[in-house]
């Protein structure tokens, strides 16, 4: 499954909102440095769709905003 998302580094609150069935934004506290929002923004999104963080792997857009991610089984 490919879910796009929408990250804002250093937003100062952990959250995910659903804009569609399969997109997410996320807001992470973590700055977007050395991939630590990426991190944190794949962790809050896990715990948002109960999936263990492993299973999610950001395929295009790491450096970007905007992001794809796939989720494996």
């Amino acid at each position: 499954m490919l879910l796009k998302l929408k990250v804002h580094p250093a937003s100062g609150k952990s959250a995910v909102a659903r804009k569609a069935c399969d997109a997410y934004e996320v807001w992470a506290r973590a700055p977007a440095e050395n991939g630590r929002a990426n991190r944190e923004a794949l962790e809050t999104l896990a715990k948002a769709v109960g999936r263990p963080a492993k299973k999610f792997v950001i395929v295009k857009g790491s450096a970007s905003p905007n992001k794809l991610v796939k989720v494996y089984d």
